[in-house]
Parts: C-alpha cells; structure tokens; sequence
C-alpha cells in the first residue's frame, strides 16, 4: 500500500484509527503483529498484537503466492518461542530453516522496522530438523502403520469409501489377531493372507475381502512404496511428546520438518502431518485454557490436505482441531484462500491473517468475495483493500483475551529477527547430527511383525503340507510295490514235484492206497464188532 504523507489527512482519519486500535489494547502477553494501516498510512502508535492465550484457539494465514504468508509465519513462531512456546512448522521450499540463526540487518529491513515501531534486534532461535523417514536432512520421523490408521492410509492411497472400509477391516483383523503393522511389507502381507485359499474363511463372517478390493489396495501400495513411503513407515517410531520439548534456555524449541525432498508428494506430506496432530491429540490429557500454549501447529500448503479428501478424513480432522484446543494445542493453516479449508473446519479458527488476494480472473473474484463474507463487518472496503495490500501487508482480525473478536485491522507486519532463507546445507546437517535425538531416531529397526508371521506359518503349512504329500506318495508307492509283488507271484512258474510227490500223486499209488484202506478197514470191524473170517 502507498502511504499518504499529508499530516492532516492523517489527523482527520484517526478516529476510526484509535477505535479499531482499542480492540487490540490487551493487558496480558501478547505477540506483536504489526502497525495498523488506515487510508494507506502506517500509523506506529497503533499496534496490533494477537493474546498469548488465545493461540490454542487455531488460526488461519492466507493469501496469494509471494505475498509474504511464509514470513508471517516465521514472524509468529519466533514470538512464540520467546514466550517459552514450543512451535511445530513444516519447511516445504527449504527456505524456513534460517529460523535457527540470526537474520542480518539491511535498508529493507530497517525501513520496515521504523514504519512499524519495531526494535529489531537479530536473533537465532533454537530448532531441531526433522525429515520424513530420513529422506532428506534431519532426524527421520517414522510411524507405525498401525499408529498411522486406516483412515490416513486410505487418504494418502486415494481409496475409495468401499476400499476404505475393506481397509478398515484387515487393519481391524490383524489387531485381533495380534498382527503387528509396522511397515508396509506388513500391510500387504496380511491383505494378501486374506485373499490366499488358506485366509479367504478368516473374514468370511464379517464380510470377507474381495479379491477385486484387495488388488486394488495392493497396487495402491506398490505406488505409494514407488513414492518413497516405505521409509516413513518402521521403527522407532517417533514420540511426539518430543515437540513438547523446552530449549535449555527456557525459550520453545522450534521443530522444523524440512520437506523439499518430497515437495512433489503433497499428499504424503500432508497426511503425515495430520498423523502427528492426531497422535498428538491422542496423548495429551485434557487442560482447559492456559496462560500460553504447550505447542502451536503450523500446517503450511493446507490446501493440499484437504484437496479429494474423503468424508471419514475431513470428519477425522474437524473433530481433532475442534477437541485439540482443551489439551493446549493451536493449529494454524497456512493457504491460498480460506475456500481452501471445509467450512466446518474454517468455523474453529478464531484468528486470521489474511495477506493480498488476487482477482486477475473470474474465478479469483468468485475467491475474493467468498474470502471477505467470511470476516467480521468492517470500516474497511475489505474487497478494494485485499487487491491492494503490498507484500508482508494483511488484514487481521483475532480473538481478544474474552474470546471475542477484534475489529478487522489492516496491518503492515514486523520483519522477522531470524534468517529470512535456508541456512547452509553444510551447517545444518551439522545442527541435525549434534542433537541428542539423533542416536535414538537415526537407525531403523525391522523387528518380527506380521510379515515375518504371516511368512513363517505359510513356510510351516507347506513344510507340512510337503511333508503330508511325501507321506502320501509313499504310501502309494508301498502299495503299488505290494500290487506288483502279488502280480509277480501269480505270473511265475510252478517248480518240478519231488520224488516222493510224483509216487504219491500217481494213479496206481492212489488205487493202492484205497486198496489197503479198504482191508485195514475190514480188519478193524472184525476186531471190534467180533466177527471172525469164513474158512473154506
């Protein structure tokens, strides 16, 4: 925005100034934001600033490409760890990691310092790197698949409803049966058990997995391991309540994920991101609302999260932000336009910075007045004043320390103490390998799963079933030898009589026989009935 440089234009107009300014006059800690702007002038003595408290009540930061949302972002999360809050962001294009290291002094940054009544003073502030599954510089980050869930996985291999719930159901069978998912070989193990001749009456009563269903989970797996994902899943699994972390100092430890490596892969990215806000929601116990935050949540590209996403995923985010903020979480969506978030979602976020839109085409017009419905009544022309907003300029509205929210301000925003750009690859891989995460995290671990299961009973059932066939043909063969013998001594030639069996197989041997026969037989009946020969 052009500034006016007449005294008393800006006289005539700080009326509406200092009304607007009162709503941000809050007594308790506050981040300082920036100088309100009124009728193109900067007007120092009117400061914007967002309650300290109010941070776990999300936030959203939006705006068109190059008009400084990265900067904002890194402006918050310095204040936030000065004020002892730890800070999670993720570093797509590479270039947040100058966060962990003074930024230097020029004509910009002076200029922008006296136009906001800001005292600049360069400053590093302390970070730990992470990457996903150590694809690129960083501690790697790794999750179970277990711990990861259905309802992400099925988001990130773009399934279905009906593959989703097909899904739902092997992860639902292998926590039954005591199946660990650690990685993805797990996964498809246990989905291809589940179609095999020997798994298909496993889930017969619950519906059972198709074999159409199933390959279709399959190549979805094999596409999403061509992605690199099979590093992100494994152990150790990482412990999120290492966010949670303070410096040695007493300041927030800032935890960056650097993700230029897998810049391409948005949708793993992003969903993993929503793994570590669920995970998070999960262990944390119920606070209310305190002094400051115990972690604020920078979802940058949010855009990507939610684009195709399933109803199951869109509920599975709406319930966290909504329930997150009791257990002392902010989230804050960093976008393009704020149609980019589910209404359902938008309605959670009580803070907003909104940077310059653009309207070079029907459908950015369409975006510009669906962005201004979405703000509080205003003295501004909010829909003249979006397009005309210069770079590291925003309209801003917050929560104030009642919960209400404050007037819409137009603000020109502080610069940044820390680097505005990466760090040296060289000294951050430094930074990366001196932190004591780095032992714990660095090497993965392949433990007994239920690949290793799965692989183990199907190589027992064919020992057996091998060991069964070889007793089998055994038997066969025994009995064919049997068969053969008994052939064999049907068909062979009888041998020659003896001596003594031609004598007594002979025809004058057998009339002899009876011959003598029947005259022993006489005298025997003459002996015992005693009766004598007749003489002659």
């Amino acid at each position: 925005m052009s500034e006016s440089t007449d005294p008393a234009a800006v006289a005539d107009q700080t009326g509406p100034a200092d009304k607007i300014a009162a709503g941000y006059a809050f007594t308790g800690p506050a981040l300082d934001l920036g100088a309100l702007l009124w009728d193109g002038s900067c007007l120092p003595e009117h400061q914007i600033r967002i309650p300290l408290p109010m941070l776990n009540r999300h936030g959203l930061v939006a705006g068109a490409t190059g008009t400084g949302k990265t900067k904002t972002l890194q402006l918050i999360a310095e204040q936030l760890s000065a004020n002892g809050v730890p800070v999670f962001l993720a570093d797509i294009k590479g270039d947040v990691s100058g966060i962990s290291v003074p930024g230097g002094a020029n004509e910009k940054v002076e200029a922008r310092a006296k136009d906001v009544a800001q005292q600049w003073e360069a400053t590093g502030y302390p970070c730990e790197f992470y990457s996903l599954g150590g694809i690129g510089p960083g501690i790697p980050l790794r999750s179970t698949v277990t711990s990861f869930g259905p309802v992400l996985m099925s988001k990130v291999l773009q399934l279905n409803q009906t593959q989703e719930q097909s899904l739902g159901l092997i992860f639902h069978y292998a926590d039954t049966k005591g199946l660990e998912l650690i990685d993805l070989k797990d996964l498809r193990a246990v989905v291809a058990f589940l179609v095999s001749d020997q798994g298909k009456p496993e889930l017969k009563g619950i519906g059972g997995l198709s074999t159409v269903t199933a390959g279709v989970i399959l190549r979805a797996l094999t596409a999403f391991e061509q992605q690199g994902a099979a590093e992100f899943f494994g152990e150790p699994e990482f412990d999120t309540s290492e966010f949670l972390r303070p410096a040695a100092d007493g300041r927030g430890m800032v935890s960056v994920l650097e993700l230029p490596a897998v810049q391409d892969k948005p949708q793993l990215f992003s969903t993993f991101l929503m793994w570590l806000l669920a995970d998070l929601f999960n262990d944390l116990p119920e606070v209310g609302d305190l002094e400051r935050p115990k972690l604020v949540f920078f979802f940058d590209e949010a855009h990507l999260l939610f684009n195709g996403a399933s109803k199951a995923f869109l509920d599975s985010i709406t319930q966290t932000v909504r329930l997150i903020r009791s257990k002392g979480v902010g989230v804050f969506f960093v976008t393009q336009t704020p149609k980019d978030v589910p209404g359902d979602v938008l309605a959670q976020l009580g803070n907003r910075v909104q940077h310059a839109l653009r309207a070079f085409t029907p459908d950015d017009a369409k975006a510009l007045k669906a962005t201004v419905k979405t703000f509080p009544h205003s003295d501004y022309d909010l829909e003249e004043l979006l397009t005309r907003l210069g770079t590291g300029e925003a309209v801003i509205t917050v929560l104030s320390e009642n919960g209400a929210p404050t007037p819409v301000a137009a603000t020109r925003l502080r610069a940044p103490q820390s680097l505005m750009g990466p760090v040296d690859p060289a000294a951050l891989d430094r930074a990366v390998k001196a932190s004591l995460l780095w032992s714990r995290y660095a090497e993965p671990v392949d433990r007994e799963s239920a690949y290793e299961k799965i692989s183990a009973e199907q190589a027992a059932a064919e020992a057996q079933a091998e060991a069964a066939a070889a007793e089998a043909e055994a038997e066969k063969q025994a009995k064919e030898a049997e068969k053969e013998a008994a052939r064999a001594a049907r068909s062979a030639p009888k041998p020659d009589p003896s001596l003594a069996e031609q004598v007594v197989g002979s025809g004058l041997f057998r009339s002899l026989a009876r011959s003598i026969g029947t005259q022993l037989g006489r005298e025997i009946s003459r002996s015992i009935f005693g009766t004598a020969r007749r003489r002659r």
